[in-house]
C-alpha cells in the first residue's frame, strides 16, 4: 500500500468529489483528531462521566458527547464550504454558511456508553449536497442515496478513518508521528459469506417472529438449516461493529422490536444508518430495515429511527426474506 496522505488521496478521486468538498472531509478529519486527542488524556483531563444533562434523544450525555460535538460545530459552523450541520446531540439544526455547498450530519461519539470503560467509541458523519440556503430542517431531508460522502473514525488501539466519496470504500490509519491519516487500505470489501453476527439478545423476547426465526437458525448451528456454526459479536458501539463488519464480514442487526412499539427502531437515519448503509454498500454488502433498503427512505424529520439490518449481503438478503 502506497503512503499516500488523506489529502493526497482525496486529490486521486478528484473525479468523484470537488475540491470543496475534499475540504469539508479533511476539516472533519482534523476535528476527529482533536476529538481522539481528549479521549487519550481521558480520566487525567477530568472528561469522564456524565455532563448531567440529557440530549434530545432523551439519553444521558457524557461529558465527551458534548465536548465532541462542540468541536465539530465549531470547526464546521464557520467553514467556507458548509451550508448547514445537523448532530444527533442536538435538538435543531445549526445554519451555517449562506452559499455552503455541503450539509454534514454527525453523531459526534458513539458509543458513548464505552467511554468510562476505555472501550472503542467513534464518530459518525454524512455530507448532503446544500440545494439552498439552509433555513429549515426540510432542507436536510433527502434519501441516503443523496449522500456525496459518509465516514467514520474508530477511536481503538489504533484511530482509523473509513471514508467513501461513491467510489468504494477506503481504510485510513492516523500516525502519531505525522500527525496525518495515511491510507492503508483502499476498495475494502464484505465477504458475500460470513460465521459472525452481532446483535443486542437481551432483546430478544421483544423481537418480531422473522428475528426470531434468523437468530435461532444462527445459535442451532450445524444443526440447523445453515449447516454451520456461528459466533456472535457484539462490541455496544456501531463503529467497532461495522468496522469489524468491513475488515472480516458479518452481520449487525438492530431490528423493530415491540420494546416501545411507538418507535420504528434505534438507530438514527440520518446520523448512523444512512452512512453506515452507504459505506457498507460500497463495499458490496447489504442493508435494510428487515422491509425496505435503508438508502431508499425519505427522510420525514432529523432525528427518524429505523430499524437497521446490515453487513454481508447473503445474510442480510436471507433475515430480509423472512419479513
Amino acid at each position: 500500500m502506497s503512503n499516500l496522505n488523506l489529502t493526497q488521496y482525496l486529490q486521486q478521486q478528484s473525479g468523484h468529489l470537488t475540491p470543496e468538498l475534499a475540504q469539508v472531509i479533511e476539516t472533519i478529519a482534523a476535528t476527529c483528531n482533536t476529538i481522539d486527542q481528549a479521549l487519550q488524556k481521558g480520566a487525567l483531563a477530568g472528561i469522564l462521566g456524565s455532563a448531567e444533562n440529557e440530549n434530545v434523544q432523551g439519553e444521558t450525555q457524557k461529558k465527551l458527547d458534548v465536548i465532541s460535538n462542540d468541536y465539530l460545530i465549531d470547526a464546521l459552523k464557520v467553514h467556507p464550504h458548509v451550508g448547514g450541520l445537523a448532530s444527533e446531540e442536538l435538538d435543531d439544526f445549526t445554519p451555517a454558511q449562506a452559499n455552503g455547498k455541503y450539509l454534514v450530519l454527525f453523531d459526534p461519539l458513539d458509543g458513548s456508553s464505552n467511554i468510562d470503560i476505555n472501550m472503542c467509541v467513534g464518530t459518525i458523519f454524512s455530507i448532503l449536497p446544500a440545494k439552498n440556503t439552509v433555513t429549515q430542517a426540510a432542507d436536510f431531508m433527502q434519501a441516503g442515496t443523496e449522500q456525496v460522502a459518509a465516514g467514520y473514525v474508530l477511536y481503538g488501539p489504533s484511530t482509523m478513518l473509513a471514508l467513501t466519496v461513491g467510489n468504494g470504500v477506503a481504510f485510513f490509519t492516523f500516525d502519531p508521528e505525522s500527525q496525518q491519516f495515511i491510507l492503508t487500505a483502499d476498495q475494502v470489501k464484505v465477504s458475500e459469506e460470513t460465521q459472525e453476527f452481532a446483535i443486542n439478545a437481551s432483546n430478544q423476547r421483544h423481537w418480531e417472529q422473522p428475528v426470531k426465526r434468523y437468530i435461532d437458525e444462527l445459535l442451532a448451528g450445524k444443526t440447523s438449516v445453515r449447516a454451520k456454526d456461528f459466533n456472535m459479536r457484539w462490541v455496544a458501539c456501531m463503529v467497532g461493529d461495522i468496522h469489524r463488519i468491513l475488515c472480516r464480514g458479518g452481520i449487525f442487526l438492530y431490528p423493530y422490536d415491540l420494546k416501545d412499539p411507538k418507535k420504528a427502531g434505534r438507530l438514527r437515519l440520518m446520523y448512523e444508518a444512512n452512512p453506515m448503509s452507504m459505506l457498507i454498500e460500497q463495499a458490496g454488502g447489504a442493508s435494510t430495515t428487515g422491509r425496505v433498503r435503508i438508502l431508499d427512505i425519505q427522510p420525514t424529520e432529523l432525528h427518524q429511527r429505523v430499524p437497521v439490518i446490515i453487513g454481508s449481503k447473503q445474510e442480510v438478503e436471507l433475515v430480509t426474506s423472512y419479513h
